[in-house]
C-alpha cells in the first residue's frame, strides 16, 4: 500500500474512523531528519501492506492536523489504532524502534 497524503479534509475517513492501525508521519519539506526517515517510514508501508495503513500529514500544508496532535517538533510518528492514539515518538529513529513502537 502506498503512503497516503492525510489532510484535514480526509482525516475522519482515513484515520478517526479507519478500524486498524495507521502509522502517521508529520514532516516537512525543509526538515533534514523528515527526509532522512521517510524512506524508513514509505519501507515499513511496503512491508506491512494489509496490516497497518501509513499517512503522511505536511505540517505546513496543515497546520490545523499539526495542532491537533500537539506538534512542536518533527519528523513525529503517531500510532493511531481503531481512531485512538496509542503512541509517538518525536525525531530520527530507526527502523526497529518504529517497528516495536507499532506493536504488531
Amino acid at each position: 500500500m502506498a503512503e497516503i497524503t492525510i489532510t484535514k479534509e480526509n482525516f475522519d475517513d482515513e484515520v478517526r474512523n479507519y478500524k486498524g492501525t495507521v502509522l502517521l508521519d508529520l514532516w516537512a519539506d525543509w526538515c533534514g531528519p523528515c527526509t532522512l526517515i521517510a524512506p524508513i517510514v514509505k519501507e515499513i508501508a511496503d512491508e506491512y501492506e494489509g496490516k497497518i495503513k501509513v499517512g503522511k500529514i505536511n505540517v505546513d500544508e496543515q497546520p490545523e492536523l499539526s495542532a491537533a496532535f500537539r506538534c512542536e517538533s518533527i519528523p513525529m510518528l503517531v500510532v493511531v489504532k481503531d481512531g485512538v492514539i496509542h503512541n509517538m515518538m518525536v525525531g530520527y529513529h530507526q527502523k526497529p524502534d518504529i517497528i516495536k513502537m507499532l506493536n504488531i
